[in-house]
């Protein structure tokens, strides 16, 4: 029976013959062959058994390679979800308790939760000397810096704005390329969020792999949101669906007469999990940035963490430029808490201040935000809703109003304001919202000749039911 030990050496040399591959053509039958059996024998070792075989730095290399070089959409899917299955089964990072729902209140488990980092892990990013990035770019396959990912970021916007044709494959495996970097950030991020949320140091979320990209200076910070945003819009189905079913526009604008067709199949799919992932980076983002505030609240912060502005900021000046991104954008963007603090603070940017504070200004909540029945209440006073008009397009109106009010109905009970102490309270706070959000639409037509959006005709139906079911 063969041992852990031999088991390691033959991936070993089986890895070696991958990485020395570069003297046959990518699309060599042989080398082909060599690769499916190299990816078959990883999982088998690493991914099957119960007693798994930790994969070694260079079967890692391996797989990433052939994800970054093949042309071929079989070895790029496998080679695709066994790295995302290796992450899954060996995380780089972890916390010391798996098990979240047992952690205790944060004042009574500082000292129980900690964070488990492998620094000896290999990963496909690579932040080190400039030696070692020189290194990299000279191996077009291997590990990513921190400039490489934006170049990524904007090949895919640019394969999606312009018919640069850009062929199926390429496209294919950009975007699974991006996803799988993606996913590595939020392996990275999530557990670091978490053992932060209960211990308050910002030191660990300092070191995380997503502040690093974001706060290095080889990197643009706002183009790079800007091109995610682009990318978001660009896989929404308002912008790539036709009325009459057949493919996204941009899609057949950037295929082939003689396309694969397994590669076409896969391509809308691709392209709404590529949105996906977008949205998970927004709301790590996001949760980065209220992290940092605090940090800096509380004086945690040094020099060193620099100043970058707000994402939800950019957000709305990306929103506010562009009214035509609104729909595309919230149609992808579908996490109802982040969506729902956008749109809240998108309206607060456009209504004025309260001087004093008065009976309509006490719904905020204690971090003093407004909040979206807060928001409906302004809209419920015709002046109010007269000069919001003059601000933002009607259209944009109903549509972030809608958008925002789907959001609502999607977070749980003890999401809200915290003052639901029965199950009766949260129905009558949902009713009163219900009637505020019809108000609004009335006094929105009120004010002048208006047409109800389909979109929003079917939040307005939907807050009608609830109320006659109240």
């Amino acid at each position: 029976m063969e041992t852990r030990n031999q088991t390691n050496t033959r991936l070993e040399e089986n890895t070696m013959a991958i990485l020395d591959s570069a003297g046959f053509k990518t699309d060599s039958r042989h080398t082909t062959d060599d690769r499916i059996a190299f990816l078959e024998a990883v999982r088998a070792a690493s991914i099957v058994p119960e007693a798994s075989i930790s994969p070694t730095k260079k079967m890692c290399e391996a797989i990433f390679q052939i994800l970054r070089e093949e042309s071929s959409l079989e070895l790029l899917v496998e080679s695709f979800q066994l790295l995302n299955q290796l992450d899954k089964r060996f995380p780089r990072v972890s916390m010391s308790r798996g098990d979240e729902s047992n952690l205790k209140p944060p004042s009574n488990c500082d000292n129980q939760i900690e964070l488990v980092v492998l620094e000896e892990a290999w990963s496909p990013f690579i932040f080190g000397s400039d030696n070692e990035r020189a290194d990299t770019s000279k191996n077009r396959h291997g590990p990513i810096d921190i400039t490489g990912f934006h170049l990524l970021v904007e090949e895919i916007v640019m394969a999606g704005q312009t018919n640069s044709g850009i062929s199926q494959i390429k496209a294919l495996k950009d975007m699974m390329l991006l996803q799988y970097l993606i996913s590595v950030l939020e392996g990275d991020f999530i557990p670091r969020n978490t053992v932060y949320q209960y211990t308050t140091n910002w030191s660990i979320l300092r070191d995380s792999l997503l502040n690093t990209i974001l706060g290095s200076r080889r990197v643009r910070y706002k183009d790079l949101v800007q091109d995610i945003l682009s990318i978001m819009c660009d896989m929404s189905p308002v912008q790539s669906s036709h009325a009459d079913g057949r493919l996204p526009v941009t899609s057949e604008a950037h295929l082939p007469e003689n396309c694969d067709i397994a590669s076409t199949v896969a391509l809308p799919e691709l392209r709404k999990c590529t949105g996906s992932s977008m949205q998970k980076l927004i709301v790590m983002i996001m949760e980065l940035d209220k992290a940092k505030k605090n940090a800096d609240v509380q004086g945690l912060t040094t020099r060193a963490d620099g100043v970058r502005t707000p994402l939800v900021e950019i957000i709305q000046d990306h929103l506010a430029y562009n009214e035509a991104a609104v729909s595309p954008f919230f149609e992808v963007f579908t996490e109802p808490k982040c969506k729902l603090d956008i749109i809240v603070q998108y309206f607060q940017k456009y209504m004025a201040k309260p001087s004093v504070r008065t009976r309509r200004s006490n719904n905020l909540n204690p971090a003093g935000e407004a909040t979206f029945p807060g928001i409906l209440n302004c809209f419920c006073n015709g002046s109010i809703t007269k000069n919001i008009r003059k601000k933002i397009h009607p259209e944009v109106i109903q549509l972030l109003l809608a958008h925002a009010f789907q959001a609502y109905l999607s977070l749980p009970a003890e999401s809200f304001d915290g003052n639901h102490n029965s199950k009766e309270a949260y129905k009558n706070s949902v009713a009163e919202t219900c009637k505020n959000f019809i108000s609004a639409f009335t006094n929105l037509r009120r004010d002048g000749c208006m047409e109800i959006l389909p979109f929003a005709k079917e939040a307005l139906f939907t807050a009608t039911c609830i109320l006659s079911t109240k």
